[in-house]
This record gives structure tokens, sequence and C-alpha cells, in this order.
């Protein structure tokens, strides 16, 4: 099944973005460029998938604070949001902290986001829609693991494509690997990072990992990063990509704008090989940019007003 639209399950984060020279230590006052973003691993997938052309539709949790400057960002972007407004949480917030290298480090408050559930959720979303993309962070709280496998569910029995992102290796470990491949076993398409693809497979190499990952959900995608990526079908690889040179600035939401390509490109109707390319260079495109978005013509370190709600 090809075309349609895509609908994704995720989160959307305030981001709070800062890049210093040096090691951060503790109890020391450093210098540093700080930037405010829009980001959310799902959120950020959205956004490059709209800009890749895809019809994009994106269900999410906001809190009262800031969900007016969020929407309107991803509506800038193509993105058509279906959010549901915490009056008593707000937005959730990253605070990243990104060394020379490009490689971040980062502190998490889930906020609202934490808090979808069962009740953000209506069978009339997957209207006209393709593939259902489930961003890893709604599964790592019960309330968002009871709306994914309702989502999967109903998804499935439309006869709609899934996939799901496991987001990262620290929840996901936390999680449980198993654990994670059982909630999520009506999924056809899986794309991990390498740390996210070993501790899901216990493998020591991506090759193996994705082979194994492709035996129990049909394709697996792990992304490399600088490395490119390779995909595996049913327990053969069958397509690898090299990285695309890039000057790495921010390495956040590089793997969102990977999913992002490679599903845009596969709802197109084109094959794995393509996919992964297209999936490297709009990673490639993101960590040439401080945050996880693309960008709209703003100059790369304009600092986004938050106006509150």
């Amino acid at each position: 099944m090809t075309g349609g639209a895509l609908l994704i399950v995720g989160d959307v984060v305030t981001d709070v973005v800062a890049r210093h020279g040096s090691p951060v230590l503790a109890g020391a006052d450093m210098a540093a460029d700080i930037v405010l973003r829009p980001g959310g691993s799902g959120a950020n997938t959205a956004a490059w998938a709209a800009c890749l052309g895809a019809e994009v539709h994106l269900l999410a949790r906001l809190g009262y604070d800031s969900s007016e400057w969020h929407a309107t960002e991803l509506i800038r972007t193509g993105v058509r949001p279906h959010f549901s407004v915490d009056p008593d949480h707000p937005t959730a917030v990253v605070i990243a902290m990104v060394d020379s290298s490009g490689e971040r480090s980062m502190l998490t408050n889930r906020g609202a986001g934490g808090l979808i559930s069962e009740a953000d959720w209506d069978p009339a979303l997957l209207d006209g829609v393709g593939r259902l993309h489930l961003s890893g962070y709604v599964l790592f709280a019960e309330p968002g693991l009871r709306l994914a496998a309702r989502a999967m569910a109903d998804a499935a029995a439309a006869g709609v494509l899934i996939s799901v992102d496991p987001a990262s290796s620290g929840p996901l470990r936390d999680f449980g690997a198993e654990r994670f491949i059982r909630q999520t076993a009506a999924a056809d398409l899986v794309l991990p990072n390498l740390d996210e693809a070993l501790v899901l497979t216990g493998a020591t190499s991506a090759e193996r990992a994705a082979v194994l990952l492709s035996e129990r959900y049909g394709t697996a995608v792990v992304k490399l990063g600088a490395d490119g990526a390779l995909a595996a079908k049913d327990g053969e690889v069958v397509a690898t990509a090299k990285g695309r040179p890039a000057d790495v600035v921010d390495s956040t939401g590089a793997g969102d704008a990977f999913a992002a390509g490679y599903i845009a490109t596969t709802l197109r109707g084109a094959g794995p090989q393509a996919a992964l390319e297209a999936g490297c260079r709009a990673g490639a495109a993101c960590v040439a940019q401080v945050g996880g978005r693309p960008r709209y013509g703003l100059d790369l370190n304009r600092l986004y007003p938050i106006h509150t709600d």
C-alpha cells in the first residue's frame, strides 16, 4: 500500500538549545549561545515530512503556556495539527546542551506530552491515511501506551500501515526491549538508530540488528548518523546508503528528519534505496542548523519569541 496521508502520534516540545565550546563542569558559569526552538520527535518528523511534500497530520497534547506558538509553527510547515491543550501542565521542555562536535545531552520535562491518552484519540483521524507513525516517547508512559495500542488496533483494522521510531535508548532500555517489541508488534516498519537497534536486539552490529528486527516487523531501517543507514526486509539486508556530507552544527532532530525523508518517499511508492537516500539528505540538512525543524527563511540563530496563551 502506498499513497495516502501520514498521521503521526507524538510529542511537541519547547527546545532550549545551548551551544557551548568547552565541556560542561559542575558548579561552573560557562558561556553559551542559547536559542529557543520548537521541537519534539513527533513534531520534528511531521514538519520535515510536510516540507518534503507529504500530507501530514499530527496528534499531540500541548500545555497551557505555548500551544498557540507551537500550532502556528507547525502550520507554517504544512502540518495539520490535532491538538488538545492541557489546562494544568505546560508543554514539554527539553534543555539540549550541544558541544562543539554537534553532539547533545538533554534534560527533559515531558509536561503535558507525557499525559496524552486514549481520550485524545479519534478513529476518524485515520480517514485518508496511508501510514500511522508513532514516536516511541508516547509509549513510555501508561496513558500514552494505551493510546498507542488503541491507535494501532484501529489502524490495523483499517488496513493502514504502521511504523514506530523507538525514540531514545535510555527510556527504551528502562521500558524493556521485549516489551517494546511486543507492544509494537502491529507495526510493519521500525526505524531505530544504532544504539536503539542494539538495545532492542542484543546484537553487536547494525547489520545483524537490522536483520533481527526485520524478522519481527517485516522492515527495519537502522540510522547510522554520519555513516548513513541500512534497511533489512524479512531477514535480509536489502539496501544501504552512505551519509551525506554536512557541516554539523547541532544533531538535534537528525533522526526525526531521516524518518520523515524515508517515510515520505515510501508513501510516494519509492523503494528502500531511494527512501534511505532521501532520509540521509534530510538528516544532513537538519544537522547543518540549530534545532530539529526545517527553517522557514529565518536566520539560523534567531531567538523565537513565545507569547503565552
